[in-house]
This record gives structure tokens, C-alpha cells and sequence, in this order.
């Protein structure tokens, strides 16, 4: 097995929504807002080549939303999906599964784009399946208020009405052999967290559980999740686990940091070490 980082690019987000009730004198000592408040935020994907799947875990926000939709969100930088993809040495046509953690649209708007007439879509890996599981793909097409405006539908239709959608079971806990899944519900429904065997060590795809090395503290938990509570807990369970089995956490939006290995502390759970996945 094998796995590349795939960045596909960087934005802002309002640092009092991204840290919850925590007060801005505490998490701006590891995430600086800029005049505005805002944070830097990456959109980190990462590649799975596992014999003859090669799968792709969430692919960032896309680009056919309009001028309007991107100017909420400062995007900013050199890295694309396309160009982390030809850098590992592939393309779009070589994705054999497209694995999306949740349907925010800044986690699967790379799925789906505008076919060349501008008035239809098309997937942006042909030859791919699309994973989800049934309990998140209702939540998300049936929205809640407070969500609605994160599922945006033309990022998530055009997976099913094209045939290239597929469902894991829910808790179902093997997605390939080496390639485990672990179910969290705080921060929206059914949200997928990928466990993946590497070099000997356990490499876990934190999506939104963990978004930084800023979020370590059991209060730190983003405005934007649905039950912050079911968040602490399910987030304080994973992190201990993580400390004592030394888990490499993969951050899909530390914009500095790739990786991180955690420990138990008179505090608790604390940063130990951060490093690039290349590093293992």
C-alpha cells in the first residue's frame, strides 16, 4: 500500500465559528486570525493505492461554483486537485473509488463538474465509484436548517442520477483489507473516519473530527457541528485511543501541519509530535 497527500488547495473560515464557544485570546495562539478574523484553513485529500484500487478519501471544493460563492471563502495558494494528482504521478481517469468522510461541500465539491456545454454535469473521475453510506447520503439530501447551506445539491445529485454512487453499509467497518472506517456523529451524521494500516503504523484521515492541532483540547470543537457534545465525547474517546496506540493523525485542514502524533498529558491529551506523512 501506498499513500500521496493530495492538496487541493487553501481558504478562509471565520475563527470564531471554527473554535466554538472558546474564546479568540486561546485559539489564536496556534491558529492566528487575520483583520477579519479569519483562519487559514487547508483542504488536504489523501491517495490510497492498495493493488489495483487506487482511492481517492474527499476531493475538496471544486470549482464550478460561481464568483459569488467563492468570494465567502478567500481561496488562496498554487495547489489544485488536479495538479497534487499529476504530481503523484496520476490522473483523473486512474481513480478507481472516490471515498467521502461527509457531503460538505468542502469535502466533495471535487466530485462533480460541468460537462463541456456548460449546462449539465459530469463526474470528474469517469471510471469511479462514489462511497457514502445511507444514513449520511438522506441527512444530506434531506437537509437540517443549520446545514443546508454545506450540501449543496449539485454537488451530490449528479453521484446518484449518474449510476457511480455506492454505500458502505452503516457500521460497516472494513472498506479494504488494511482500510478500517470508524462512524462519528457530532459533527454531521454518519461522518466516515478512515483507519489505514501503513508502514506499521495506524494513518487515520481525521476529516472534521480533528481539522487542526489547534482543535487537541476537548472543548475546541467547531460552531458548525450539529451535536458539539456527542463531538467532545467521540472526539475524547478516539484521542485516547490514538495516544495509546501511537496513531498517526492525517489533518485534512492544518494548513501547516500534515501530521500529528498525540500523548496523554496532566491536561490531556496534548500534541507529541508533527511531521509530513513522507516522514514515515
Amino acid at each position: 500500500m501506498k499513500l500521496y497527500p493530495i492538496p487541493t488547495g487553501n481558504f478562509k473560515l471565520d475563527g470564531g465559528a471554527m473554535f466554538g464557544v472558546v474564546p479568540k485570546t486561546l485559539w489564536q495562539k496556534t491558529n492566528p486570525a487575520d483583520e477579519n478574523n479569519l483562519c487559514s484553513w487547508a483542504m488536504r485529500c489523501l491517495l490510497v493505492e492498495s493493488g489495483d484500487r487506487l482511492v481517492l478519501i474527499d476531493n475538496g471544493i471544486g470549482d464550478k461554483q460561481d464568483a459569488k460563492f467563492f468570494s465567502h471563502y478567500y481561496l488562496y495558494g498554487d495547489d489544485s486537485l488536479e495538479k497534487s494528482l499529476h504530481k503523484a504521478g496520476f490522473d483523473f481517469s486512474d481513480i478507481t473509488d472516490v471515498f467521502l468522510t461527509h457531503l460538505h461541500f468542502d469535502h466533495c465539491g471535487g466530485s462533480v463538474k460541468y460537462s463541456s456545454n456548460g449546462t449539465s454535469f459530469e463526474m470528474v473521475f469517469p471510471k469511479a465509484q462514489y462511497w457514502s453510506n445511507q444514513d449520511h447520503w438522506t441527512w444530506a439530501t434531506v437537509p437540517n436548517p443549520r446545514e443546508k447551506a454545506s450540501f449543496l445539491k449539485e454537488n451530490i445529485m449528479p453521484l446518484k442520477d449518474s449510476g457511480h454512487l455506492s454505500f458502505l453499509e452503516v457500521g460497516q467497518q472494513q472498506f479494504l483489507p488494511g482500510f478500517d472506517v470508524t462512524y462519528v456523529d457530532g459533527h454531521t451524521d454518519k461522518m466516515m473516519v478512515p483507519r489505514i494500516q501503513y508502514k506499521g503504523r495506524t494513518v487515520c484521515f481525521m476529516a472534521d473530527l480533528l481539522p487542526s492541532v489547534g482543535h487537541l483540547p476537548l472543548p475546541y470543537v467547531m460552531g458548525y457541528d450539529t451535536r458539539p457534545l456527542l463531538t467532545l465525547q467521540e472526539k475524547e474517546a478516539f484521542l485516547n485511543q490514538a495516544a495509546a496506540e501511537n496513531w498517526v493523525l492525517f489533518l485534512e485542514h492544518d494548513s501547516v501541519n500534515e501530521c500529528c502524533t498525540v500523548k496523554q498529558t496532566e491536561k490531556g491529551v496534548r500534541v507529541d509530535q508533527v511531521f509530513p506523512l513522507s516522514a514515515l
